[in-house]
């Protein structure tokens, strides 16, 4: 029910707050495959593992810390979730969401969200970094299924910007700025956890898919939802199922991410500099 879900996101709220103490931070940052380093960058860091939280569940999936960081990056305060929850692992869309729509009730305004991705044709390339300038949600599935509360979000809550325009011309200039090599694309959300058939991958590239991965998207909408812009940014870990030789597995996945990270970090992180001073929103639950 709906009245639960604002019932566990006020306790989830009073939780963190008790713990970490007040929070004023406008920039939220998901720290999926390739951007978990970041976390250990940031100053004066306050750490709260989900575990410890009510209504969190922990992630399973390697390399995926499962933590909330709260503090100093590059001259801003963040809030970072490095690492996250998918749907594969068991999860209902609500409890992949949760962290997401925590960060929106403590107060950010800007949501930068990473993930590791396969390409979906041959014009990007493992190692290659990817814009995220809309999705396609291919899961079956969405966050705001069920009876809607204003208090979280509109009924229909609009999605034609869903990745703000302003937030992706600024990575735009930061990577031109920094000599980063940035592709923009369509990222296709499926729901895993199998890797996709080369069918599947000629399909998604016939719909003008450009990435496929596993994540993001519920967390995108849930977002939008309540009222949070967002950035989103793809590490092209590996050819679809099709396009190269071999077959995929996880751990070349999680090389490729690991050795974009650097590129990776130094391209939110000028992104994170360039942000001008952004409210913190005190939503009302």
């Amino acid at each position: 029910m709906v009245t639960s879900e604002i019932a566990a996101l006020r306790e989830l709220r009073s939780a963190v707050e008790r713990v970490i103490g007040p929070i004023a931070a406008p920039i939220g940052l998901v720290l999926g495959s390739g951007l978990g380093g970041v976390a250990s960058q940031i100053q004066h860091a306050r750490r709260l593992s989900y575990s410890k939280l009510p209504h969190m569940v922990a992630s399973t999936v390697k390399g995926h810390a499962g933590e909330l960081v709260v503090g100093d990056w590059h001259g801003k305060q963040v809030i970072a979730l490095s690492g996250r929850v998918h749907r594969y692992e068991g999860h209902d869309f609500r409890q992949v969401v949760m962290p997401v729509r925590l960060l929106a009730a403590l107060g950010i305004d800007t949501l930068i969200v990473t993930n590791a991705a396969g390409s979906a044709h041959l014009g990007f390339q493992p190692g290659d970094l990817m814009l995220i300038r809309d999705h396609l949600n291919l899961t079956g599935g969405n966050p705001l299924i069920g009876v809607n509360d204003e208090r979280l979000g509109p009924r229909f809550p609009d999605m034609t910007q869903a990745y703000d325009p302003e937030l992706r011309a600024l990575a735009m200039q930061v990577a031109a700025e920094r000599s980063i090599a940035l592709r923009q694309g369509v990222y296709c959300g499926l729901s895993g956890p199998s890797y996709e058939t080369p069918s599947e991958i000629k399909m998604l590239s016939i719909l003008g898919g450009d990435a496929v991965g596993m994540s993001t998207v519920a967390e995108v909408i849930a977002a939008r939802h309540m009222g949070v812009r967002v950035m989103g940014l793809s590490c092209i870990t590996n050819l679809g199922a099709g396009l190269g030789e071999g077959t995929l597995d996880h751990e070349h996945v999680a090389v490729v991410a690991r050795e974009a990270t650097d590129r990776m970090t130094d391209l939110v992180a000028g992104v994170v500099e360039a942000l001008p001073e952004l409210p913190v929103l005190r939503r009302p639950l």
